[in-house]
């Protein structure tokens, strides 16, 4: 995939003479931006010993502790930060198109639709709004589906799922690494860094891959070696471009989940005629199980044996107290409160969102209740907390709450300057 607004064909000549009349398109009203995304970091990733840049350039600027967008997923923080708005505005809910007119049947999650949900969203992003301003754009990304969607309109764009030559060739860089591999969030990175060198693009939003923290705890050997070489990166990264406007976060973290519990089946064995549906897939399958992620909606059958007017009132508390007695259940919220509490759409969302306690996580498979040792996941409440640094901010600490306040005060200082 290239996201650019030339034929990635063209002559090396024609593609830096293309970057150079880049350079010229006249921005010069607020400051070059740059957002940085370690998918999967935790507040546990970070510390003096493994990140020394980060608490370097945290001390030129701040650093605190924000919430990730719920549910805490790549496609929906993607989503949140690029908008600056909640899942309510941009209707980002995950990457499964849910019907929630079918509340009975059986549902095959192997075989249920799986479409980005990104060519629905409904907001505007800052690469659309930095452009109608003059600025030139990037977006450097691990995954295709942000790039392809999210980033249609940039005027650079990188990767690693289907990188062409040219760009590479063009950034002085290696063949690209496997999506799915330690290597591949340091070659972003690097990318990121040549980018900036060759051509002072205005707004860059730069996004590794999680597979580091998918595989290893904050307190691995292997985690730590990680983290030094993304924090060697950041720090380049900084001294090439003291004066830019710089944010780095983790659009949501992901912790150890070695219980995995198949909650539809659980219903079923206790007579609940309810059904289950997960907004997102979060991996592969693995020991038969098909993941998904710490967070379900709960639809309430319509029509039970025996009622013609819906879920009786005594079925749905029965349904409500035997979940909230299970220890693998951390929050029961009725839709009316999920919207308001978590910022979700009404329309996209079950009667009751389920969230997975802490070490527990839902999936598909034969039984009820699975162990995946040193299985690590997200989805749930428990990886909101995520680390943001900023430096050269304009906008005070206090009024970052959530990693989608990035782009929204940004928006906002503009449009009253």
């Amino acid at each position: 995939m290239v996201l650019c607004y030339i034929d990635p064909n063209k002559s090396m000549i024609n593609w830096i003479f293309y970057m150079k009349h880049m350079e010229k398109r006249g921005y010069s009203e607020m400051k070059k931006l740059l957002i940085i995304v370690i998918e999967g970091c935790s507040l546990e990733y970070i510390s003096l010993e493994r990140t020394p840049n980060i608490y370097r350039i945290a001390k030129n600027g701040f650093c605190k502790c924000v919430k990730a967008a719920v549910p805490t997923i790549y496609n929906v923080n993607h989503a949140s930060i690029l908008t600056g708005k909640f899942p309510c505005e941009h209707r980002i809910t995950g990457s499964v198109l849910i019907n929630p007119e079918q509340r009975t049947g059986d549902l095959n999650p192997r075989e249920e639709l799986r479409k980005s949900q990104y060519h629905f969203i409904e907001s505007q992003t800052v690469f659309d709004f930095m452009r109608n301003k003059g600025a030139s754009t990037a977006l450097l990304s691990a995954r295709s589906e942000v790039g392809e969607s999210l980033g249609r309109n940039v005027d650079f764009g990188i990767c690693l799922e289907n990188t062409k030559d040219i760009l590479v060739r063009f950034l002085d860089m290696q063949a690209p690494p496997q999506p799915g591999s330690l290597e591949a969030a340091t070659w972003i990175l690097e990318a990121c860094y040549k980018l900036i060198k060759k051509n002072t693009i205005d707004m860059i939003y730069c996004t590794t891959n999680d597979y580091m923290m998918r595989n290893f705890a904050p307190d691995t050997p292997e985690a730590t070696l990680q983290m030094k070489k993304i924090d060697d990166w950041l720090g380049k990264i900084y001294d090439l471009d003291p004066d830019r406007e710089i944010y780095i976060t983790g659009g949501f973290g992901i912790n150890g989940k070695p219980h995995l519990i198949n909650l539809q089946k659980k219903l079923r064995s206790k007579g609940f005629n309810a059904m289950c549906k997960t907004p997102h897939y979060d991996q592969p399958s693995k020991k038969g199980a098909v993941i998904e992620i710490g967070m379900q909606f709960l639809f309430l059958n319509q029509e039970p044996a025996g009622s013609s007017s819906g879920a009786s009132n005594s079925e749905e508390e029965r349904l409500i107290k035997f979940l909230e007695a299970e220890p693998y259940i951390d929050m029961i919220s009725p839709r009316a409160e999920a919207m308001k509490r978590y910022n979700l759409p009404e329309d996209m969302i079950g009667d009751y969102v389920v969230f997975a306690a802490e070490g527990y996580t839902f999936a598909d498979f034969e039984g009820e209740e699975l162990e995946l040792d040193g299985f690590r996941s997200n989805g749930s409440l428990h990886e909101r907390a995520i680390p943001l640094i900023a430096v050269n901010a304009d906008d005070a600490p206090e009024k970052f709450r959530y990693s989608r306040d990035i782009v929204k005060l940004i928006m906002e200082r503009s449009a009253v300057d």
